[in-house]
């Protein structure tokens, strides 16, 4: 890993290894979005709809 400054701004380069195994460990931590059923979709947007109808 070296440090390279272009313009007073550091970069950090890294073999392809390291950046793959970053890119995993990153996807890892990442939380999938909740996907809804269609039963809980329409609850959820008549609950929205009721919500900004009052506005």
């Amino acid at each position: 890993m070296n440090t390279l400054v272009i313009d007073n701004k550091s970069y950090v380069v890294l073999s392809e290894e390291n950046y793959e195994a970053l890119q995993r460990k990153a996807a890892l931590k990442a939380r999938p979005e909740k996907v809804l059923s269609l039963t809980e979709a329409k609850k959820y947007s008549k609950k929205l709809i009721k919500e900004w109808s009052k506005d």
